[in-house]
């Protein structure tokens, strides 16, 4: 039995593959990004399609307009042409290959256009603008997560989290009163936009030269000494757009920000604490100058409004990441707003914790992980998390000793007075180690991963 005109192109193709195969050759990489073209999901196919089918549709339009050549006349010119082709070349060898290069040439012509396109957009770029498109819808379809807190802690969170999804919302407190923000704030009675500023900066696409300009803090020039010039920035767009709201919008526009960064409220909000030792404290500086432990903590005016927007953010939400962050001075304070409070108790979406790695001086002095679950829920006033994320290794022995010298520890993991609270323990190495000063902080990247890992699972 004679071998089928099929089988027989398939046969030739596996050889030339093993042939391939055998000096080692691989796709060149070229036709590796062209293929990236028809990944599912980036809505290019069927733009391909539509252009070839115009393309051929143009063309027998002029030709009938023009009566260049009658339609019938050019059929019969093809046909001839096809058949005498088949007569030299099988349909199976022939057909194929008229395929291909026809594949080739479109797919060729699209991609040298779209190569000038991006290297007059983006030409000092190291993405291939096909990279750019995927990264790009990924993160489009991306959870709807909602971050909850502010100092360093929260633009660290947001810095990993941004390469995993663009519709997040950073909820940010406006009770800091303390270097460039209070001077601000005592002077010319703007909300305080430290946190704000950095929020916004750690959430910027790329933007490396604006986002220097946006953390510079000047080192000299009566006044200025100490002011970042984001916060500057910040504090002229307030005056400019009305509320600082609107301002964060501005300026997120010119970093071409991924996702939104609000504040808790626009209320000019003070923060007060209550001392074992029966000092009351005002000011959110003042608090860890103190060195006492805090009993109660609240704030005046004490039932702030919310920011709308917050709220809104907070319904909508798929996720909510509380922390890291200074828990009284950084995480609480946004608490205090009973609006906000009262969304995340009543959201039923997966809510966690990331708890810090090491206590802090004149907050959390001898804290374990359970201690400051039941500081966030007294002020709730009832449960608010699903988990809580430990670090699970322990710091290098020579950081151990640099935070003794300051009397920070290591937040100690009580594992059975977290799950009296209802709560579970998540532990993941999401730690990042200063070799040289001994430093412990969180790593954005390692920190984002686990989050959405667990995630993922609920």
């Amino acid at each position: 039995m004679s071998m089928s005109p099929l089988k027989q192109a398939i046969r030739k193709i596996q050889s030339e593959q093993r042939k391939w195969a055998a000096v080692g050759q691989q796709t060149p990489k070229q036709v590796n990004r062209w293929f990236k073209w028809l990944s599912p999901g980036l809505l290019v196919k069927r733009w391909l399609l539509i252009s070839a089918t115009g393309l051929i549709l143009t063309l027998f339009g002029l030709a009938i307009f023009f009566k260049l050549t009658p339609v019938y006349r050019f059929l019969e010119w093809t046909s001839e042409l096809l058949e005498t082709l088949t007569t030299y070349l099988p349909n199976y060898i022939s057909g194929p290959a008229a395929i291909l290069l026809g594949l080739f040439l479109l797919l060729w012509g699209q991609s040298r256009t779209v190569g000038s396109i991006t290297e007059a957009l983006h030409p000092e770029g190291d993405q291939e603008l096909i990279d750019r498109l995927l990264d790009h819808r990924r993160r489009n379809r991306g959870p709807k997560i909602v971050a909850i807190g502010g100092g360093t802690g929260l633009s660290t969170l947001l810095r990993g989290l941004k390469q995993y999804s663009s519709n997040m919302t950073a909820i940010v407190t406006v009770a800091d009163d303390g270097g460039s923000s209070g001077r601000l704030r005592r002077e010319i009675g703007v909300l305080p936009p430290g946190d704000i500023r950095n929020c916004v900066a750690a959430l910027a696409d790329e933007e490396k030269l604006l986002t220097e300009l946006f953390q510079y803090r000047f080192q000299a020039g009566d006044g200025l000494t100490g002011h970042s010039f984001g916060n500057l920035f910040l504090t002229a767009l307030t005056d400019i757009t009305g509320d600082l709201e609107q301002a964060i919008a501005a300026s997120s526009k010119v970093l071409a920000v991924r996702g939104k960064v609000l504040p808790a409220t626009l209320s000019d909000v003070r923060l007060w604490a209550e001392l074992s030792d029966g000092r009351f404290i005002e000011g959110e500086s003042h608090i860890t100058e103190a060195r006492g432990k805090i009993e109660r903590i609240g704030c005046i005016p004490a039932n702030p409004t919310a920011l709308p927007a917050a709220i809104t953010a907070i319904k909508d939400a798929d996720y909510i990441i509380i922390g890291p962050g200074s828990l009284y001075t950084s995480i609480i304070p946004n608490l205090l707003v009973p609006e906000i409070r009262e969304a995340l108790v009543k959201a039923k979406v997966p809510r966690i914790y990331v708890c810090n790695i090491m206590t802090e001086v004149g907050e959390t002095d001898g804290y374990t992980v359970s201690d400051h679950l039941k500081a966030i829920d007294r002020v709730c006033g009832q449960r608010l998390f699903d988990a809580v994320l430990v670090q699970r290794k322990p710091p290098s022995p020579y950081a151990l000793k640099r935070y003794a010298k300051e009397n920070c520890h290591p937040v100690f993991p009580d594992r059975e007075e977290v799950a009296n609270l209802g709560c579970r323990l998540v532990f993941a190495n999401v730690m990042d180690e200063d070799p040289t000063t001994g430093k412990v902080r969180h790593h954005p990247q390692k920190l984002a991963r686990v989050l959405l890992r667990w995630y993922s699972k609920q």
